[in-house]
């Protein structure tokens, strides 16, 4: 036979494609049934998105637009407010609880306020009765005056400290040209002192190393020790400052020729001769400690503006120690001792700081 019979089973002719092929399927659109012949395909669905995890897309498959991420707020810039609900009963609790708690700190601050006034002021501002009985109230709950004075010489003591930690022992005041010199007033807490005292003058000194006593007189001093210079500021706790010219010999030259006695911490300035307002004699005292004294800008001046010292500033003798406020600068200065303990001070007696740093 010259051509092949076909076969006696019949076969089922392929369908004829159409002229535009139907795509093929893609990984995502396995679950989707097979498309029946000539029909168009419907476009695959894209699987959800879950916004932070990284998604694959297939090229030529469709998937829906991200959302918009919330714009990116600065540190500084203010966040919008959030609604925030709560019931009426619980808002008017917290309302009854915030006032009454207010009131019981209003009446706490104004109790410790008038406890922490000084006796001045508090019979100022209540005169008669109502102060005494104020008064007793406040002592019925603990606030008595010798209290009061333990927690203000407390709040003192560590005001001072803070400032004696900070406070650079080495640290320098700014000092000047003479020609900057300014007027310095004549600030004696209480009369000037008269010149009656100036030909009996001597310098006591005690609290040595030698355990004696030692009596100098200006003519001593002027002779022994170098004259030193400068021109410094003078700060006052009143709020005045002046700018003068001093000279006088170094306190440090003082305790190199007078050691102190070991253990010594401690110099106690003292003048005799001081007077109160009505012209009796209230002796004025302070106290520094020997670091400070041995600053080399700490001086017991014995000149102002080139000549002796006059009795308005403190003649013969005074301290100048200008990093400290005026109320340390003691004048006319009739004794000095030397000890372990701190000793008193005038002004911190009356509910000043000890420390008095600039």
């Amino acid at each position: 036979m010259s051509e092949r019979e076909p076969d006696h089973e019949a076969t089922t002719p392929e369908p004829r494609p159409s002229e535009d092929p139907a795509p093929q399927a893609t990984p995502v659109d396995r679950a989707a049934p097979e498309p029946a012949p000539h029909d168009e395909p419907p476009a695959p669905a894209p699987e959800p998105i879950e916004r932070g995890e990284p998604v694959t897309v297939e090229s030529g498959a469709a998937v829906s637009p991200k959302a918009p991420a919330p714009p990116r707020l600065e540190p500084l810039t203010e966040r919008p407010e959030a609604i925030v609900e709560r019931p009426r009963a619980r808002l008017a609790a917290q309302s009854r609880r915030d006032f009454l708690l207010f009131g019981l700190a209003a009446a706490a601050t104004a109790v410790g306020a008038w406890w922490l006034l000084p006796e001045r002021t508090k019979a100022r501002l209540a005169p008669g009765a109502a102060h005494d009985r104020l008064d007793t109230l406040a002592s019925r709950i603990g606030l008595s005056a010798e209290r009061r004075e333990r927690v203000l010489n407390r709040a003192l003591t560590f005001d001072d400290d803070v400032s004696e930690a900070l406070y650079s022992k080495d640290r320098a005041v700014r000092t000047y040209d003479r020609r900057d010199v300014t007027p310095l007033r004549n600030n004696y807490d209480g009369r000037t002192p008269g010149p009656e005292y100036l030909a009996t003058w001597s310098l006591q000194l005690s609290g040595l190393a030698s355990g004696r006593i030692e009596r100098l007189a200006i003519a001593d001093l002027l002779a022994r020790f170098p004259t030193r210079e400068q021109v410094t500021r003078l700060v006052c706790v009143e709020g005045w400052s002046a700018i003068a010219w001093w000279g006088g010999l170094r306190f440090a030259d003082l305790l190199a020729a007078y050691p102190p006695a070991p253990g010594a911490r401690w110099a106690a300035l003292r003048s005799a001769v001081n007077l109160d307002g009505a012209g009796r004699p209230d002796p004025y005292y302070v106290s520094i400690d020997l670091e400070t004294a041995q600053h080399p800008q700490t001086l017991l001046a014995t000149h102002f503006s080139g000549e002796p010292l006059p009795l308005a500033h403190g003649a013969p003798l005074r301290l100048l120690v200008p990093m400290k406020l005026g109320l340390k600068n003691i004048k006319a200065v009739t004794e000095i001792a030397y000890s372990a303990a701190e000793p008193p001070d005038y002004w911190n007696q009356r509910g000043y700081s000890k420390y008095d740093g600039l």
